[in-house]
């Protein structure tokens, strides 16, 4: 079996709009959070997020004026992190020419192009259907164009596709992703996920579901996994993408690596369309078959970047999964939930985290969950309260699931050049 490795992270947060500014935030316990900015909260129930800011500036350094006209927010995160990560991994812009066609792209998003629809939907009300519509509207609301407009940039050939599972997307595309290059499919994948559902849609529905925290008369500290006064998630948006490469490709063109990707599995609840089975039985089996996938005794696992979404049924449920696969061991590993800060960027969440579980292993400091105050009883596990930690760790999981029940596990272990 080929082996995989990280070579290069592109991230888009609401900590920052690059790798480097996103792990300063994550060292330093920001949060994302703030008023929302990007349409009027007046009537909802929810009125604050966590937005990526400043991202007039960054997206002039990846588009034109004439494509940033009408690129829906979801597009622009998804390619430019994409770039970002090939820019990372040392090839500039391009994948190498005379390999292109064993160069391909999975990048999803949860939700895509709705703030396109809602626009779209407003100017053809007013305009009409002959002149309310954008001959770019089909274009800027499917998902599969953000690995298009990747490989269209970079010269990728190869296998080209989105994976589209809710909150699990970004984990799912790395994930199979590695499976790719494992099989042969592929030498290099740039994958992950990215998403911008801050409308009027996005929170009004998870607004509807009781999801969201209403905090908002604090809304940086509104984001508190694992704490007993969480009181629902907080919406964020971007990016995270990777540049998987198999093992000996990288090594023969002098590649960086940050880690190597040892482990997968996804599966399902089969359960409900959006609460996690009782005990979170789907994630158990996961970690099973990604500990398995990795050939890897459990003892060696000792961070976990979990999904941690401040929920109370995920957070309670996933501490009760991870107890109950590990052992004794859960009380030895550390798990941090950085959704603390970033908030939950839904499809994104499973990129952004993939990313930052490498940075956490490559430069030996585990990110922290912040706003952890209040210890719930049934979350009783050590999450790195509020403070970062500097401890080398030589593996590491990462948790997504998604609505529908459908669970994602990766593992990265360091690369010692062995």
């Amino acid at each position: 079996m080929r082996r995989v490795v990280i070579t290069g992270i592109g991230l888009i947060s609401p900590l920052g709009n690059d790798l480097e500014s996103t792990w300063a935030g994550l060292l330093a316990g920001k949060s994302g959070a703030g008023p929302t900015t990007l349409f009027d909260t007046t009537d909802f129930a929810t009125k604050f997020a966590c937005e990526v800011k400043g991202w007039t500036e960054t997206s002039a350094r990846y588009f034109d004026k004439r494509e940033l006209k009408h690129l829906d927010r979801f597009l622009q995160f998804g390619v430019a992190a994409g770039m970002m990560a090939v820019e990372d991994a040392g090839l500039g812009t391009k994948v190498p020419e005379a390999h292109q066609d064993r160069w391909g792209s999975y990048v999803g998003a949860g939700l895509s192009g709705v703030r396109t629809i809602e626009d779209t939907l407003a100017a053809a009300k007013v305009k009409g259907p002959r002149h309310g519509f954008s001959p770019y509207f089909v274009t800027d609301i499917i998902t599969n164009e953000v690995p298009g407009m990747i490989a269209i940039r970079t010269g990728a050939t190869g296998p080209n596709f989105s994976h589209v599972s809710a909150c699990a997307t970004g984990a799912h595309s790395i994930g199979e992703a590695m499976r790719t290059i494992r099989h042969g499919y592929a030498d290099g994948m740039i994958a992950g996920g990215c998403e911008a559902t801050i409308t009027v849609l996005g929170v009004g529905g998870f607004n509807a579901m009781r999801a969201m925290s209403t905090r908002n008369d604090d809304p940086m500290h509104a984001s508190r996994p694992f704490d007993n006064d969480r009181d629902g998630f907080v919406i964020g948006e971007g990016a995270g993408v990777l540049v998987l490469e198999e093992l000996e490709y990288a090594k023969r063109r002098g590649a960086r690596i940050y880690g190597e990707l040892l482990g997968y599995a996804a599966n399902c609840d089969a359960h409900h369309v959006a609460a996690p089975a009782p005990e979170h039985k789907g994630a158990q089996a996961c970690f099973k078959l990604c500990l398995d996938d990795a050939k890897l005794d459990l003892t060696k696992v000792m961070y976990i970047n979990a999904h941690g979404t401040s929920t109370d049924l995920n957070d309670k449920n996933e501490t009760f999964a991870v107890k109950k696969v590990f052992g004794e061991h859960a009380r030895k590993l550390a798990m941090s939930s950085t959704k603390s800060m970033t908030g939950h960027t839904l499809g994104a969440a499973g990129g952004i985290e993939a990313g930052i579980t490498a940075l956490a292993i490559a430069r030996g400091v585990l990110p922290p969950t912040t706003n952890y105050t209040t210890p719930d009883p049934e979350c009783d596990l050590d999450y790195v309260p509020n403070h970062a930690r500097e401890v080398r760790v030589d593996y590491a999981m990462s948790n997504s699931f998604g609505f529908g029940g459908t669970n994602a596990a990766m593992i990265v272990a360091r690369y010692n050049g062995d």
